[in-house]
């Protein structure tokens, strides 16, 4: 027991985040997911809605930590009406509601305070783009004849990313991807998640969703990508405003922004890739 409890306490150290409560966490939440995307799939999309809402939270009170004031409700509720737009207009809702919720919000902020207003709205824009908009392709995915499908390939390329990139970092990680964001990110850990993730998106294309397998593996790698991508985003947001977590709500994670960086720049590839798909008939 000592013995394995002190590999788990090298793990932690080397990742930067304990294991255990990361992999409980993670089961619960792909429990919740499946559950509500096939037997109630509006309850997916308020799933999705009170994600963005939580995550909307935290970024805003990051932002205020730092010193940018934001305010807190009008964005949540700009995200709102995004979210809403997305799951009823399907994509042309979403386009048309981040056209109008952006301004609006900015509009408002003006005439609130026009004080470091350049500041203070490029932060709100971001926040509103980077989590309703990039999030409302989660629901785009959902709310479909094969949502369930489309979902669970999302989960799988997220999931695989993660969970191998991790474990390759942690096993074989020498040289840092980018060690002025995130210096536990290595060369090593994007390998090991570039292979994993191609052979778990070729599977799901091929058994769930009835595709040709390459396509699932295109697919992975770009997922992967965007997977990474995320990740480097929110690492520089949280080291430009200088904290390590955006919450503590997820044991393992910290906040549910710091769970969900890579689904929000996944989402849109995983649906572009599908409209592109069934555009071009493969």
């Amino acid at each position: 027991m000592d013995d394995l409890h002190s590999l788990n306490e090298a793990i932690n150290a080397k990742a930067g985040r304990k294991l255990l409560p990361s992999i409980l966490v993670s089961l619960a939440i792909f429990a919740l997911v499946f559950v509500t995307i096939e037997y109630v799939p509006i309850l997916f999309g308020v799933l999705v809605w009170a994600a963005i809402m939580l995550a909307m939270r935290e970024l805003v009170r990051a932002y205020n930590a730092g010193g940018i004031e934001l305010p807190e409700r009008i964005l949540q509720l700009a995200g709102t009406g995004v979210i809403v737009a997305a799951w009823y207009g399907k994509v042309s809702g979403l386009a048309v509601a981040i056209a109008i919720a952006i301004p609006n919000v900015l509009v408002y902020m003006l005439l609130r305070n026009p004080k470091d207003f350049v500041r203070r709205s490029t932060s709100a824009a971001f926040a509103i783009f980077y989590l309703a908009f990039l999030g409302g392709f989660i629901v785009l995915l959902a709310h479909h004849e094969d949502g369930g499908a489309r979902i669970l390939a999302l989960v799988v390329l997220v999931a695989c990313n993660d969970t191998f990139a991790y474990f390759s970092g942690v096993l074989f990680g020498k040289h840092p991807m980018a060690p002025a964001i995130s210096p536990k990110k290595t060369w090593e850990g994007f390998s090991g998640s570039i292979v994993a993730t191609t052979i778990g998106s070729s599977l799901v294309f091929a058994l769930a969703m009835h595709k040709d397998w390459w396509l699932g593996a295109i697919v992975g790698v770009v997922a992967v990508i965007t997977g990474t991508c995320g990740d480097l985003i929110e690492s520089a947001v949280k080291r430009d405003l200088a904290i390590k977590d955006m919450g503590s709500l997820l044991p393992g994670h910290g906040g549910i922004l710091d769970r969900i960086d890579s689904v929000l720049f996944t989402g849109p590839a995983v649906w572009f890739a599908l409209e592109i798909i069934k555009h071009f008939k493969l």
